[in-house]
């Protein structure tokens, strides 16, 4: 296994973390009743916290200076009644806050998917399946912290500062000079470490990608892994994308702790201006320490929301890229989707028509050059000829999984960029070769290729397929619990189960590519007439390299080099002695 293609770091679109932050805060929109409700909350906490140093204060200067017990004890009971508010609030706003944050995550993250979901193959083959699994679960849960405290912190703490400038400028502006000095070289220092520490954070984001990556695809070929005793090769693959992990997370995270040394620091030298002036300037004595107590707590009550604030930036710089991440996505367009003015597709009989058609992955090379033909409803066509010849492309485009270059695809003589790709595809019945089976039971996974079907269309379909037999041997029958990709069942079993999917939804046009590639042959025995069963009736298009599935098609196709070089059924086609007749003749004298 190669390392590099999954090393190779995710480019993203250029966007500025203004714009980022302010797409990501919109979702909170949605809530402004609740989010309301907790800035009131959070208001009232401030007022408190605020209240505080003044109480203690009085109750210094005022109730102790002058004997009041009795004023003491009712100052002290406010100060209790108010705290024990305060930290019940607090708590209410941390759970209101939480519901919150959890319920815009659960919107992105079904946004990110129901996204994904409608993008094109070409996204999903130019990135492995870790990368993308990355950005839906742990870029989303990055975010967390930060929607959660950009409003319990951002609000609180900034009208906290606000307010503890004021008082303290009315209590002694001089102490309050003393005390601000340092914010100047705060702010330089910040903004100094901000402008670097994002940029660790990106490409830490990027090696906790590729480590994903590189996780899901060794998980899902650990056969082929064990199969060649290539244990250690991968284990060294495995060491060099954690130490590039681990290395890009040391070295963000050295320069982020300096965001708390430059906030003490600041606090720290602040907080000694302030008592030299009080001391050495302004000589306050023993008779105004409720003042000078009031005001330490004023100071810690301005460093420590500047000191939430820069932890804040701090988590913001960490995991805005998570953001970046994912709204590079959310703006991938679909290259395959629904243009102005499409029309549902009404039910068809199956007309195919290519008119003209050429078509390429890149713009070096043609797949497809020049293709015409046209299909009859009901007709069943072959298409055989060299691996890379253009069979597959022919039916991904009757599908629109990729849309033509050149000419033109009529069914049932409508453009197929006319009409919904819903409708389109809901008329047709695809069986690949990856015989891909969902976690559930077998029968959730037939009912898959029709949500409504029925228990007796499901075992019909099985039936259909010779499906029935082997299914009612398992444990439970159709109610049998299967493991990830159908694990425990042969890849014939497998197939089946597969072809009962696809019968089930009773198509008008059938796709079969390559179906029975994966069947033994005694199993193809047993469902080659479920397949003439299916075929009966249905316009049909049949890829198989294995050229005895295909005698009695209608037609057969011989694609080459991006063209049909020969059509007709299969005596005719022998009868040309020509590349049907070589291919033909090469496969049974390998038998």
């Amino acid at each position: 296994m190669s390392v590099n293609a999954i090393k190779e770091d995710e480019q993203l679109h250029s966007v500025s973390k203004k714009t980022t932050l302010l797409r990501l805060f919109r979702y909170m929109l949605a809530y402004k009743l609740p989010i309301a409700a907790v800035i009131i909350i959070m208001l009232v906490t401030v007022a408190i916290s605020i209240v505080n140093p003044l109480i203690i204060r009085h109750a210094i200067d005022t109730n102790i200076a002058n004997n009041d017990l009795r004023g003491l004890l009712t100052t002290g009971g406010i100060a209790l009644a108010l705290n024990i508010a305060f930290v019940l609030l607090v708590k209410l706003r941390m759970y209101m806050m939480a519901r919150i944050s959890n319920q815009v995550l659960l919107t992105i993250r079904q946004e990110l998917y129901t996204h994904i979901q409608r993008l094109s193959f070409s996204f999903f083959d130019s990135r492995p399946t870790g990368k993308i699994l990355a950005r839906i679960i742990g870029d989303v849960n990055s975010l967390k912290d930060v929607l959660s405290n950009s409003v319990t912190t951002l609000i609180p703490d900034f009208v906290t500062i606000s307010a503890v400038v004021a008082i303290m400028i009315i209590i002694n502006w001089q102490l309050a000079l003393a005390s601000l000095v340092t914010l100047p070289f705060m702010m330089f220092g910040l903004w100094f470490i901000q402008t670097f520490s994002h940029k660790r954070w990106q490409l830490h984001r990027k090696k906790s990608s590729n480590l994903n990556a590189f996780i899901h695809e060794d998980l899902s070929g650990m056969r082929i892994i064990q199969s060649f005793t290539a244990e250690k090769e991968t284990e060294a693959d495995f060491d060099i994308l954690l130490k590039e992990h681990r290395d890009s997370f040391v070295s963000a995270i050295l320069l982020n702790d300096a965001f708390g040394s430059v906030i003490d620091i600041s606090w720290g030298v602040g907080s000694i201006c302030m008592y030299y002036v009080a001391v050495k300037i302004l000589s306050i004595d023993s008779g105004s320490v409720g003042t000078l107590m009031a005001f330490a707590m004023y100071i810690t009550m301005f460093w420590r929301p500047i000191m939430n604030l820069s932890n804040f930036y701090n988590q913001l710089i960490t995991n805005i890229s998570g953001a970046e991440r994912i709204f590079d996505i959310l703006d991938t367009k679909p290259e395959i989707e629904d243009g102005p003015g499409v029309i549902e597709l009404p039910e068809i009989k199956g007309e195919v028509c290519f008119d003209h058609v050429s078509f390429s992955y890149d713009k070096d090379s043609r797949v497809l050059n020049d293709v015409s033909f046209r299909i009859k409803p009901g007709e069943t066509i072959a298409l055989v000829g060299t691996t890379g010849a253009g069979k597959t492309t022919i039916v991904n485009l009757i599908s629109r999984f990729y849309d033509v270059q050149e000419g033109n695809i009529y069914i049932d003589g409508y453009n197929v960029k006319d009409v919904s790709i819903e409708s389109l595809r809901r008329q047709m019945g695809i069986m690949t070769q990856d015989n891909f089976l969902f976690s559930g039971t077998v029968a959730d996974n037939i009912r898959y290729g029709k949500l409504d079907a029925t228990d007796d269309e499901i075992v019909a379909a099985a039936k259909a397929v010779n499906a029935h037999d082997f299914i009612m041997k398992l444990d439970n029958g159709y109610q049998t619990e299967l493991k990830e990709r159908g694990a425990g069942l042969s890849i014939g079993q497998r197939q089946l189960i597969a072809f009962a999917r696809t019968m089930v939804s009773m198509p008008k046009i059938l796709i079969l590519d390559e179906a029975t590639s994966s069947i033994d042959t005694h199993t193809e025995l047993l469902v080659q007439q479920g397949i003439e069963a299916l075929l009966r009736g249905r316009t049909s298009f049949v890829i198989a390299h294995r050229l005895s599935t295909i005698r009695k098609a209608d037609r057969i196709f011989v694609i080459d080099d991006g063209q049909i070089k020969e059509e007709g059924n299969h005596e005719q086609l022998l009868a040309k002695r020509g590349m049907y007749y070589n291919l033909y003749m090469a496969q049974f004298k390998n038998l």
